[in-house]
């Protein structure tokens, strides 16, 4: 319901279809069309499906899995099962708990159960399943499910009775059903049929994002779209008896989607007269992804509806942006809203495990309010309600009745949220492989044999759309990184039959019944890995340090070994005497949960702390000239006010760097590997911030210039990352900036920093090691430097202002290298690099055949040729970037790039170009990944190069 670029009716439609209608939706015409006979139910033995179980006894004991286990109590929320509400509107419970309404790829069955132990520990009660990219959900509504389908499906169902979940199939036909065709409507009738036969008593019928136009032969029998809706839906909720939950998705769900608007719908108004009273509609709020949701909204809507609606609440929901998670709390929402709903389904985040703390304060929110008391004491985040909540939380212990209507605060919802969370990042765990029969327009049974352990991308892709059955995470699609060597092998060497153990997982004697059917092999995933905390000390930020030692001290601190998921089963390594010890993991801390969930907020808010590194960073941007080396009339106070607070928001960012690599290493993979992707994002953006600000600090030749008219923090898309990328010079640099995380995560980090005169030696080193490896061969014994002195040397000496260097432990293994404008460097090589060069260096005699070293010596003796002036109008400046080989991570080049050619463009440069040989093959596919394209030849280019650039 999220990931839409839906536009309101017009007013031609107004909800309804033009043609043989009234168009204003709101006639008295029949909502029925021609009565006809309806099939009868389809027992489960006629389609080939297993008989479900009966209902589990009301009496039942939780199995082990669900004991109750201690936690911080607010608001009730005690891992306590809430009791039954029936403070809803129209004496229904009231159903709060989580739609699966995403598109993307669908959770798999065990996420769901783990969803469903949740919940009922948190004590909500209503799952509704409705994933968009479900084939039979939605695109093949028609296709009854396969015998494996059914039988995983009613196992779902059944889990959801044992822990007290009421589930809710909800099916949306409104692609392309025909209203008017009694056949269409006896299809739907037995899917739903069979649906039932699973076991399942509630149901929905969404129609939700489709064209509001009907076709030729529904135009003829219906005056307008809400009633051809409605005519089938009401149609469904008799033939089905009536059941106690029947739910209804409107095509206008929420405010903006409304024609005029919400209290003057037609379709609305259509809806509010002709839907059958125990029918409940579902509403997002005033928008598909509400910011807040007020009593006024919804006392406009329930008005034209005549009954209160259902929130569908997109408030997490991410489909719509593939670089946004959002951890915040539940908020905007005012729990006075509560009595006057019919119930709240959160939309959460497509990754599972990004979901613990969307639901754990939707839950506390729910209980704040128990009773259905009209007013919040108040609604804030001020001292005064944090104190009001330690009091209550003090007296829950107590043996005397405890009122269940308390103050709701997002912020101390989030920190019980994450203090719970935080217990799980040490737990090791990993979800199963699934196998699961496939599904779509036309499905057979089908044998499913064992696969390995999914790549971490098959579960990070958000917004692309997978047609995958209801058993999601099968085999990895095409076009998805396939598994490593060393992890098919080990798939090899295991047999299908034998099933594995979970690391401390829970299994649920229930939910285990034919699971060696459906599962196949568990990967066990532990590291080890020691990092030695960084503290953050106040008076250590203010000590003076040189800006140069500040920053090779501070590389170390962003530094860890490599670690990946194939490190397994290694055996423990003891060092020698005079061997350092390995560095093993360490544990993810609330105050890396909390810094997580402040950079993967709200959609429409970014937390305090990543505020904090936005104002900064502005700040430290529009303030640059002040420490700028041309600056007139320097203001010692003003510099020294400056560097402090860059120095600070360096700090900020090596916690981003700290909270990666303790993410990376945490023993609960099932939770990275939902959460990688995004940590593995930001943190590549903010390392790329944080060498800007330092090239800011201590090269910045003139005032470096920026557009005007910062927007709020939340109004681009790609959340913080987004942000930080549109505060760099080169915001239009989408492809520097898409930079995917690996197979296998890993907490190597990398850094990058201005070059020191220090690392000239090393960047020489890998400079004659890059090009003897271009070469095949060590060449240029006699004169070590001359590769350096003839490729970078210039660069190094007349520019350093534009170099950048790459750090490894420590160990420099990269650099990017740039000149702002090429003409007045030209001027000065030829005044003080040349005529070094040729002192250092003796002329060799041309009429013998020369070798590479000879004619790198002859080429600093002979007259050099510059380039037309109405090119470097274009491309003013050169560049050269090297990264090692040893070097895995083909990100780091792409931040590289990022760095060098935002200080270029900081200092007025359009554009920049390379040179390359024509036989440099790895050098050309280098620079054509970053972005360059080889330019046509034009008259004073070189001939024995080719000519790169790419516009800034």
């Amino acid at each position: 319901m999220v990931q839409t670029d839906k536009v309101p009716p017009g007013p031609q439609d107004g909800g309804s279809s033009s043609g043989s209608g009234n168009g204003n939706g709101g006639g008295d015409g029949d909502c029925s069309p021609p009565a006809q006979p309806s099939p009868s139910p389809v027992p489960a033995a006629d389609v080939g499906l297993p008989v479900p179980p009966g209902d589990p006894p009301a009496t039942a004991e939780p199995d082990a899995t669900d004991a109750p286990e201690p936690t911080l109590a607010y608001g009730g929320l005690d891992n306590r099962p809430a009791p039954p509400r029936t403070d809803s509107p129209g004496g229904k419970k009231f159903l709060c708990g989580v739609v699966e309404g995403f598109y993307g790829r669908p959770w798999s069955m065990e996420q769901r159960r783990e969803l469903f132990r949740r919940m009922r520990r948190w004590g909500l009660n209503t799952y509704l399943y409705a994933p968009k990219d479900d084939y039979k959900h939605r695109m093949f509504w028609r296709e009854m499910y396969s015998v494996e389908e059914a039988e995983q499906l009613m196992q779902l169902i059944t889990a959801a009775k044992e822990h007290s979940i009421e589930f809710v199939y909800a099916i949306s036909p409104g692609l392309d059903i025909t209203f008017s065709n009694q056949k269409e409507v006896a299809t739907l009738k037995r899917k739903l049929d069979q649906v039932s036969q699973f076991g399942c008593k509630s149901f929905a019928l969404l129609f939700d994002d489709i064209d509001h136009n009907m076709c030729p032969a529904d135009k003829e029998v219906f005056s307008s779209f809400a009633h051809a809706q409605l005519s089938v839906t009401n149609e469904i909720y008799q033939y089905l008896e009536e059941p106690e939950h029947f739910l209804f998705c409107p095509t206008e769900y929420c405010g903006t989607f409304c024609y005029p608007n919400v209290a003057h719908s037609p379709y609305l108004k259509t809806v509010g007269e002709k839907l059958l009273p125990g029918i409940d509609v579902l509403w997002t709020g005033p928008k598909v992804v509400s910011k807040d949701i007020s009593v006024d909204s919804i006392e406009e809507v329930t008005k034209i509806l005549k009954r209160s609606p259902l929130i569908w609440d997109n408030l997490h929901a991410n489909d719509y942006d593939q670089k946004r998670l959002f951890l915040g709390p539940y908020k905007g929402r005012s729990t006075e809203l509560i009595p006057r709903l019919k119930g709240v389904l959160t939309n959460p985040n497509c990754e599972f495990e990004g979901n613990f703390v969307a639901i754990h304060t939707l839950a506390t929110w729910y209980k704040s309010n128990m009773n259905g008391v009209r007013k919040d004491v108040v609604m804030t985040d001020t001292e005064e309600n944090t104190v009001s909540i330690q009091i209550k939380l003090e007296n829950e212990g107590s043996d005397e009745e405890i009122e269940m209507d308390v103050l709701y605060s997002p912020q101390m919802a989030l920190k019980l949220a994450i203090t719970e969370w935080m217990q799980e990042f040490g737990v090791p765990h990993q979800y199963n492989c699934r196998t699961v029969p496939h599904s779509g327009a036309k499905t057979n049974p089908i044998d499913t044999g064992g696969i390995g352990t999914p790549c971490l991308n098959s579960t990070t892709t958000v917004t692309t759309v997978y047609q995958q059955p209801i058993m999601s995470q099968g085999s990895p699609l095409g076009g998805e990184p396939v598994l490593l060597a060393k992890e098919e092998e080990e798939k090899k060497q295991q047999s299908d039959e034998e099933p594995m153990e979970m690391v401390l997982e829970k299994p649920d004697e229930q939910e285990t019944k034919n699971v060696n059917q459906i599962l196949t092999d568990i990967v066990k995933a532990k590291m080890s890995e020691d990092l030695k905390p960084m503290e953050m000390d106040k008076e250590s930020i203010a000590e003076s340090k040189s800006l140069e030692i500040f920053m090779q001290e501070d590389t170390g601190s962003d530094m860890a070994p490599m670690q990946t998921d194939e490190l397994l089963n290694k055996e423990l390594y003891i060092p020698g005497p005079n061997e350092k010890p390995l560095y093993a993991a360490e544990a993810m801390t609330l105050e890396d949960l909390n810094l997580l969930a402040e950079m993967f907020y709200l959609p429409y808010e970014h937390g305090p702390k990543s505020v904090q590194m936005l104002r900064e960073f502005q700040w430290l941007r529009a303030n640059s000239s002040v420490v700028s080396v041309n600056c007139k009339g320097k203001d010692a106070e003003k510099i020294e006010k400056w560097h402090f607070r860059a120095t600070k928001f360096e700090e900020m960012c090596r916690r981003v760097m700290q909270m990666f690599t303790r993410l990376a290493n945490c023993e609960n993979r099932s939770i990275l590997y939902d959460l990688y992707p995004y940590v593995w994002d930001i943190k590549g953006v903010v390392a790329m911030v944080k060498s800007f600000v330092q090239w800011l600090g201590c090269r910045s030749q003139s005032s470096a210039q920026f557009l005007s008219g910062d927007q709020e923090p939340w109004a681009f898309r790609g959340g913080l990352a987004g942000e930080f990328q549109r505060l760099l010079p080169i915001e239009g640099a989408n492809d520097l900036f898409y930079q995917p995380p690996p197979p296998m995560p890993t907490s190597k980090v990398y850094a990058i920093r201005p070059y020191f005169p220090k690392d000239e030696a090393s960047v020489y080193k890998i400079c004659k090691e890059m090009y003897d490896d271009e070469m095949d061969a060590d060449l240029m014994s006699d004169q070590p430097d001359i590769i350096g002195d003839s490729l970078v040397g210039g660069f190094l000496t007349l520019s350093p202002d534009y170099c950048f260097v790459l750090e490894d432990e420590g160990s420099v293994c990269g650099y990017a290298l740039g000149i702002v404008d090429v003409n007045p460097y030209a001027r000065k090589c030829k005044v003080s690099w040349i005529p070094a060069m040729r002192e250092k260096y003796i002329k060799p005699e041309a009429s013998k055949e020369l070798s590479e070293e000879q004619k790198m010596m002859l080429s600093f003796h002979e007259e050099q040729q510059g380039l037309p002036e109405n090119f470097l109008a274009s491309f003013p400046s050169l560049i050269k970037v090297d990264v090692h080989t040893k070097v895995t991570d083909p990100s780091v080049a792409k931040s590289m790039m990022g760095c060098l050619l935002s200080s270029l463009k900081a200092d007025g440069s359009r554009g920049a170009f390379c040179e390359v040989k024509p036989s440099d093959r790895r050098g050309l596919e280098f620079y054509s990944k970053l972005g360059f394209l080889e330019l046509a030849k034009m008259e004073g280019f070189p001939k024995e190069m080719l000519v790169l650039g790419r516009n800034l």
